[in-house]
């Protein structure tokens, strides 16, 4: 009977020594996980944040802005494409024309051929007109228009009397535009000053 009732207190002291092990084991544990923050931390941890959330906030903005920029000069150069793709072919039917009226321009007389010829080249004329003004094609005609380097081209300088000097007084070919930007300068003869006589002495 002795035996038996000494068994249950054995068993008590060797749980209540287990127990106190485990809480001596958890206790260091415990005690390096946990770290106390002191305010300087906090706040240099908080003006690190800061410094990042506003450098990411620079990079945001630079990007949309190239991404704006780079949309838009997509857009230009979409249009650019759109307005100037008949560059070429303008280029190469201007020469047609002039000779069409050039053509014109010679003929002269009052038989009935020479008639029908005028006509019809009048008429194709025309059709060129109102197709170079659909497709914004224009003609740069300066006479007596100030000489301008970035549409004309001078072929002669001379002294013309009653015309003030650097002024277009003669058209030899017409210059055309598309779409505001030059496909042919006007060749033209610019006025220019007299000149003054020199003084000789006697």
């Amino acid at each position: 009977m002795s035996n038996d009732q000494e068994t249950p207190e054995s068993q008590v002291d060797v749980e209540a020594e287990l127990e106190n092990a485990a809480d001596n084991e958890e206790q260091p544990h415990t005690e390096v996980g946990e770290h106390e923050y002191t305010i300087e931390e906090l706040k240099k941890e908080l003006e690190e944040a800061k410094q990042k959330a506003h450098d990411n906030w620079d990079k945001s903005v630079r990007t949309q802005a190239e991404m704006e920029n780079l949309r838009r000069r997509t857009q230009k150069d979409l249009e650019d494409a759109h307005k100037f793709a008949l560059t070429g072919f303008a280029k190469e039917i201007l020469p047609v024309f002039d000779s069409l009226v050039l053509g014109l321009q010679a003929a002269t007389g009052d038989s009935e051929d020479v008639k029908k010829f005028r006509e019809g080249s009048e008429l194709t004329i025309k059709q060129f007109e109102a197709m170079f003004a659909k497709f914004k094609i224009d003609a740069v005609d300066p006479l007596g228009q100030p000489f301008n380097p970035e549409q004309h081209q001078a072929m002669l300088m001379q002294v013309v009397e009653g015309a003030e000097p650097n002024t277009v007084v003669n058209v030899f070919q017409k210059g055309y535009t598309l779409n505001g930007r030059l496909l042919r300068p006007a060749m033209v003869v610019v006025a220019k000053a007299a000149e003054k006589p020199s003084e000789v002495d006697e």
